[in-house]
């Protein structure tokens, strides 16, 4: 495998229009898109960071992934997202590394990515997405 870049960095946030002044008016950031992904229970808000995004997750129900990782770990960083090529390809290659799979093949995110995510407990306690964007 190997990433172009890394794509985004995913923080667990309570609240958007709380965290969205913060990133905005603190760092000099601009929130460029935000987006609910009601399959995976959360609304997102993005900013770019040089060629690396940051994405917020607000989670729309306390039963999604979002709202269980705050409810047990609190806010803060949920996982990191590197960009690669044949997305498939590499969740397959991975699995056949030996590293334990959250996805088996690739499903929609936001900004119309296609995803999957790595096992932590493969990837040393962090939750680790490949992005791949589409063509």
């Amino acid at each position: 495998m190997k990433p172009t870049h890394i794509e985004h960095i995913g923080i667990a946030v309570k609240n958007l229009d709380e965290a969205i002044p913060f990133y905005e008016e603190v760092f000099g950031l601009k929130c460029y898109n935000v987006e609910e992904v009601t399959d995976q229970k959360v609304k997102t808000a993005f900013f770019k960071v040089g060629q690396t995004k940051i994405e917020l997750l607000e989670s729309t129900d306390p039963e999604g992934p979002i709202g269980k990782f705050i409810e047990k770990k609190g806010e803060g960083i949920h996982h990191m997202a590197f960009a690669v090529e044949n997305i498939n390809e590499q969740l397959q290659a991975a699995e056949a590394k030996g590293v334990r799979l959250i996805d088996k093949t690739s499903r929609k995110g936001a900004e119309g990515l296609s995803i999957g995510f790595l096992h932590p407990k493969s990837t040393f306690g962090v939750l680790t997405e490949l992005c791949e964007h589409p063509k």
